[in-house]
């Protein structure tokens, strides 16, 4: 992680210390004091956001540096002896941490810029706040397994999250091949993630929730971080008719079996829906596998189940916060309007999926 923070930072012209370094740094300059070069023209000047001092900073705000007079040549951020990652903008007078802080920790910040006026560093010291409410979060994916085409990312919240929008910022998916999809809020304890079509087989997933900081509620914070890494393996999807009573089983896109069912007593049939297998129940199946349900007098019953499918993607996308899609690759996701975006080609056997 620190080495990918290097890079980034050096690709701006902005130079980043170890944490080892960062102590001889800040023991140069004096709480807040400014060492000013000698030369004509208009002093830098910096300012680092929280103040030197400041004993309840609000995690979520991050930590923010603004140079005027000239620009910011080197920012060193650590907590705990580890780097803080930020980047850089507006013509290199500003920087902003990436990610919210954590409650309850000091960080120390040294910010160096130069203009006209020569060179400047400015220093901070602040601890952020210690919440008297925090929430954690849980993932039901498991770490290095492989899951169906159709397998979601759902997340459980230990408190109600009223802030969701925030939440959702803080949530980053990465894929070895592009994906679009969405979040969607099932409740106030709950979010989901699954793509627009189903899952390329194949597919290596990443996903990072950077809660620790985040205030999902008035007053509530994020205690820890989310990471698991999973992959999809190969489709296999089953269509069962109510009328005919048979299920019909597509193996990597072929017709692998033609096999009688039972699909409940008239009365008590089995609902309509684009379900997913929630366990393994054999060596063909994992969890994540779609099966899917025609025929059926009865309608789909939402929560029944692993039941993100059976919304189309332009309604479930509109169960986000924030309104917006998301776009996965191999560098990590972005949120993007639904109208911008193009579906990627749908897997599995025809009329198998939703839009």
């Amino acid at each position: 992680m620190f080495r990918r923070e290097l890079r980034s930072a050096s690709k701006f012209g902005i130079s980043v210390v170890s944490a080892g370094a960062l102590a001889l740094t800040a023991a140069a300059c004096t709480g807040t004091a400014s060492a000013t070069g000698s030369g004509a023209g208009a002093q830098t000047r910096l300012t680092i956001t929280p103040s030197n001092g400041a004993k309840n900073a609000n995690p979520g705000g991050g930590i923010a540096i603004v140079a005027t007079g000239g620009h910011l040549s080197e920012v060193v951020a650590s907590v705990g002896g580890h780097p803080v990652a930020g980047q850089l903008s507006g013509g290199r007078t500003m920087w902003h941490s990436s990610a919210a802080l954590a409650p309850s920790a000091t960080y120390r910040v040294v910010a160096r810029g130069v203009g006209a006026g020569g060179n400047k560093v400015t220093t901070s010291s602040f601890r952020t706040l210690t919440p008297r409410r925090t929430f954690r979060a849980t993932v039901q994916i498991g770490d290095h397994q492989e899951y169906g085409v159709g397998m979601p990312i759902i997340l459980t919240f230990s408190q109600p999250i009223t802030n969701r929008a925030a939440v959702e910022q803080a949530l980053s998916i990465t894929t070895s091949r592009p994906v679009v999809g969405a979040w969607y809020w099932d409740g106030n304890q709950t979010v989901e993630f699954r793509p627009d079509h189903y899952w390329s087989p194949g597919t290596h997933v990443s996903f990072t929730g950077q809660l620790n900081g985040v205030e999902g509620a008035n007053g509530v914070y994020g205690t820890h971080n989310l990471h698991v890494a999973f992959s999809i393996g190969p489709s296999l999807i089953a269509k069962v008719s109510t009328v005919t009573h048979y299920m019909d089983i597509y193996y990597k896109g072929s017709l692998f079996g033609h096999w009688a069912i039972s699909t409940g007593r008239p009365g008590d049939d089995t609902p309509n829906g684009q379900y997913l297998t929630m366990g393994k129940g054999n060596q063909m199946e994992v969890p994540g596998d779609p099966v899917i349900v025609t025929g059926s007098p009865r309608p789909p019953t939402w929560d029944n189940g692993w039941t993100q499918w059976f919304l189309p993607f332009s309604q479930y996308v509109q169960g986000s916060a924030l309104h917006e899609a998301v776009v996965a690759g191999p560098r990590g996701s972005t949120f993007v309007s639904p109208s911008s975006v193009q579906p990627p080609p749908t897997v599995g056997p025809p009329g198998h999926g939703i839009t």
